[in-house]
């Protein structure tokens, strides 16, 4: 069990989690913001903390994600980021 394991290895694991709207970003994004984010806990932690710094990418499907109590889609966000207006 997780919670049994002790020691300088097991304490104080850098876990960086990131949740996304699946279908926003691409595998070589997701990778990018994998690497850099773990980049910069390391930078902030100590290199002795690399072999233990963790990061999860979860994805919540399109759709399903609220944002102002509005339901929130990978496209509602293209369009944000690109400057469109509202609805299209």
């Amino acid at each position: 069990m997780c919670g049994e394991l002790r020691g300088p290895s097991m304490t104080g694991m850098p876990l960086i989690q990131v949740k996304l709207i699946e279908g926003l970003f691409t595998g070589p994004q997701k990778r990018e913001i994998v690497e850099r984010l773990s980049e910069t806990m390391i930078e902030i932690a100590g290199e002795s903390m690399r072999h233990v710094t963790s990061c999860i990418v979860e994805e919540v499907a399109s759709g399903e994600w609220s944002m102002g109590g509005q339901t929130v889609t990978a496209d509602d966000l293209r369009a944000l980021a690109s400057g469109e207006p509202e609805g299209g």
